[in-house]
């Protein structure tokens, strides 16, 4: 007789459901999690896995607590640092939506914004650096890409203080006003721009583009990025989502410039291993400034920004910016010679105000040359983030045999 298999209950693990930004994630504290996923590996991936509700192939994330988009389908690990001058350490997982993946190989910035305060109210942060009232200065050290982050938390009455009237494009409430920095956000392993130039060609099959390569700005500030001139793929530049997204041809053209830039950007081999990094490069499109509608309805004027931006991630035009990726869009502005600073109008700044799909957004990064090198010093943004909920998220038990 066949002895009929044994279902265990759920465990349970203490999270909190945040929104950072435009992005929304599930956010652990590092020794709340189960001990076996307390380090990196398949136990913890495949934890979060479940946590977020992928693989579904269906595409929809039901069965978890992912949205079913790039933007939604996040995890974040903070613990206490051991770097010194820090006061956490900040990890980043985007969970693929119909794959069984977690990348880490960049960060969130929009979820950045988020992580002071969960650190605060999780009691990660020294009490003696936490104002009653004001502003409480925690420093972020990003596990993923090795950079400090600077996040200005409002504070009211000895809490994080998270409701304001800071307005945020892609967002539909205000919030209270977070400022990010961003220190040193270029890779700090090589050049800004790893292949030495502030424009490519970039290499690509005839069938992407007819003249076998497109002009590109490959840079590597934030996080590794691939901007491309929108006309010359015979975009616009002030697309909404379903112009691209509703083009799964156009997905695929994309998909293809990722793979072929991240290969001349060294980031990969060859390019049949950019399946498994989805996360990066970024691709983006840039154009001189010009009027459209956003997604919200709101009405932007080409008077109102200094260029037009669409950023994909994770396969998908993204509906705001992701906030790694303005980091990209104002140090690259900064930089004379850039694709993106000529379509700002090739002039000198020190911040940038782009038009996206929900709207616009301002970030500042001042570059210099040293040792003829381009070097940013930081890059800053403001955002707001909210707890969501809080309390457990449950997973089945077997999820820890890896």
């Amino acid at each position: 007789m066949t002895s009929k298999k044994v279902h265990l209950p759920q465990i349970k693990v203490p999270a909190t459901y945040m929104r950072g930004g435009t992005s929304k994630g599930v956010f652990f504290n590092l020794t709340d999690l189960p001990q076996a996923a307390q380090v990196a590996g398949p136990i913890r991936d495949s934890l979060l896995l479940r946590v977020i509700g992928s693989p579904d192939p269906y595409q929809k994330q039901t069965d978890g607590m992912g949205g079913a988009t790039s933007s939604t389908s996040k995890t974040v690990i903070v613990a206490k640092s051991h770097e010194s001058d820090h006061d956490v350490d900040y990890l980043f997982g985007q969970v693929a939506i119909d794959k069984p993946f977690v990348d880490w190989s960049g960060n969130c910035g929009n979820l950045s914004a988020a992580v002071g305060s969960f650190a605060i109210s999780s009691g990660l942060v020294d009490p003696r650096r936490v104002p009653e009232n004001g502003i409480a200065v925690v420093r972020i050290w990003q596990k993923n890409i090795s950079k400090t982050i600077i996040a200005h938390v409002p504070m009211t009455n000895g809490e994080v203080q998270e409701t304001g009237d800071f307005e945020l494009d892609g967002v539909t409430f205000p919030a209270a006003e977070v400022q990010v920095e961003f220190m040193d956000p270029a890779d700090g392993e090589g050049d800004m721009f790893p292949t030495g130039n502030l424009v490519d060609d970039l290499e690509l099959p005839a069938d992407i583009v007819s003249s076998g390569s497109v002009k590109a700005t490959m840079i590597n500030a934030g996080i590794p990025t691939i901007f491309i001139n929108a006309q010359d793929l015979g975009y616009s530049g002030a697309e909404l989502q379903e112009a691209i997204n509703g083009d799964q041809a156009a997905l695929n053209r994309f998909e293809t410039i990722r793979a072929y830039g991240a290969v001349q950007m060294g980031l990969i081999k060859h390019i049949d291993e950019a399946a498994a990094r989805q996360h990066t490069p970024k691709v983006a499109i840039v154009a001189a400034p010009m009027d459209y509608i956003s997604s919200s309805g709101k009405a932007i004027g080409k008077g109102d920004i200094d260029l037009n931006v669409r950023a994909l991630s994770m396969g998908k035009l993204h509906h705001a910016m992701m906030g790694t990726a303005a980091v990209a869009i104002g140090t690259a502005a900064a930089i004379p010679g850039t694709l993106v600073s000529q379509a700002a109008g090739s002039v000198e700044r020190e911040s940038v105000l782009f038009g996206h799909p929900s709207g616009t957004l301002k970030v500042g990064a001042q570059a210099s040359q040293v040792a003829g090198h381009w070097k940013v010093n930081k890059a800053v943004m403001s955002r707001s983030a909210r707890v969501l909920m809080e309390g457990w998220v449950r997973v089945p038990s077997d999820v820890l045999d890896g």
